[in-house]
């Protein structure tokens, strides 16, 4: 199993948020769904960067959930571009918390997001050339 008091990336994360009690399954912890949905967000915002415009989301690979999110901890997603094809990437991207008191964060799952770009029609386009080299 992977180590889940590992250091997160060394970048600013993509995205921020408090998970919040609206947020919750039976049981009390944080949805998986709802942290889902936040690391395709996530990954939607550097696709999009990438492709200078529309793209979806075509598969998620590998997500294990770790460790439980809890009310009120703070989620810190971070985003990293894998590789590239003509109109495709695959993103990595991970999840952390932080008891909102507290100073240590916990990996609580990660997954590769696979987008590909599409133009106005829905249809796959080319990912710009300045953008491959530049990722």
């Amino acid at each position: 199993m992977p180590d889940t008091t590992a250091t997160p990336p060394d970048h600013e994360p993509v995205i921020r948020t408090i998970a919040m009690p609206a947020d919750t399954n039976p049981a009390g912890d944080i949805f998986g769904g709802w942290l889902m949905a936040q690391m395709d967000l996530a990954a939607g915002n550097l696709a999009a960067r990438i492709a200078r415009g529309r793209s979806v989301t075509i598969a998620v690979d590998g997500m294990t959930f770790l460790k439980p999110v809890k009310v009120g901890d703070v989620v810190s997603i971070y985003a990293d571009l894998e590789s590239t094809g003509r109109s495709s990437m695959r993103i990595h991207v991970e999840a952390w918390r932080r008891h909102r008191y507290d100073t240590e964060n916990i990996k609580v799952t990660d997954a590769t997001f696979t987008f590909v770009a599409i133009d106005e029609t829905g249809h796959s386009r080319p990912i710009p050339k300045e953008q491959l080299s530049q990722g």
